[in-house]
């Protein structure tokens, strides 16, 4: 969930109407407080913040972002189809990981109802946060690794879960009441075979979820949803911004206060709302204010830039 909310600062020309050399100037515009006055921005409560790095782009921007839970309608069959849960519009300046938690916890308040998994970019990393999320909502956050993070047990250096002798391993499931990851050899394990330890050896390990949320957690990165979740369902964020950004015109505004980035989010998203009303007659349409489980089921976009 993120930014494409900008404003820019600056003090436009001043307009002098002389009638004559004798008269005052009229209609002459107010002095616009810039940065340069009190040290601020022109927009109201705009700050600096970071995007993406892209060719012929600035790495900073002024101005402020829009943070998107979004639910990923499986049962919509026409298109993929995201509609976003909860918005949040704050100075470009807020890190994204800030609104992760208070995103699930007004799920979980409004609706009644919580996902089982969200997706997230390297942005929403916060092991805290992430351990906070598991511990006392029972929801896995999906998130790559950062090229600054360590792997650790049982990952090796290429990303594959093995045992001390080398071993491939596969996911076998979470245990909730001891919050541990189970690990076990794979089915064509050809090193057991001949590992010196063979007799005395489990062919199954258990690790703690809290040693890292990305890497074990409630949904270890190893996990062949995990991989699926990653791999086919993060992608489609990026299309989900441009729509907004580009068929809805939001990139076009001029955004100089917090407030009317707020109306436009909200407006935006009403507009996403809209397109997935279903098209049934109104007797065969469920009731307002429920969620429907198929088309909840699947998985939870996060990040709109």
């Amino acid at each position: 969930m993120s930014n494409f909310c900008y404003a820019c600062s600056g003090a436009g020309p001043k307009i002098n109407w002389v009638l004559g050399s004798s008269m005052r100037p009229i209609c002459q515009r107010p002095r616009t407080s810039t940065k340069k006055n009190h040290g601020g921005f022109s927009a109201h409560k705009a700050a600096l913040g970071g995007r993406t790095k892209k060719t012929g782009q600035s790495r900073w921007f002024i101005g402020y972002k829009k943070h998107t839970l979004r639910l990923w309608l499986a049962h919509y069959s026409e298109s993929v189809l995201l509609v976003p849960l909860m918005t949040w519009a704050a100075p470009a300046n807020r890190g994204e990981a800030l609104f992760l938690w208070p995103s699930l916890r007004r799920c979980a308040q409004r609706l009644r109802w919580l996902p089982k998994w969200v997706v997230g970019d390297m942005a929403y990393i916060s092991l805290a946060s992430q351990r906070r999320i598991r511990e006392e909502l029972e929801v896995a956050v999906v998130t790559r690794l950062r090229p600054d993070m360590r792997w650790i047990e049982p990952y090796d250096s290429d990303g594959v879960p093995r045992c001390p002798q080398g071993q491939a391993l596969e996911w076998l499931g979470y245990d909730a009441p001891s919050q541990d990851q189970w690990f076990g050899a794979a089915q064509n394990a050809d090193l057991c075979n001949w590992c010196w330890q063979r007799t005395h050896c489990p062919r199954e390990f258990a690790y703690p979820a809290s040693a890292h949320e990305i890497l074990l957690g409630l949904l270890p990165q190893a996990a062949p949803l995990a991989k699926h979740l990653l791999e086919k369902v993060r992608p489609w964020v990026e299309p989900a911004q441009s729509y907004e950004k580009h068929q809805l015109g939001l990139r076009r505004f001029f955004l100089n206060s917090l407030h009317l980035t707020w109306i436009m989010a909200l407006l935006a998203d009403t507009i996403v709302l809209l397109r997935a009303q279903p098209s049934e007659p109104p007797s065969t349409q469920r009731s307002v204010g429920r969620l429907d489980p198929k088309a909840t089921h699947l998985f939870l976009g996060l990040k709109i830039r």
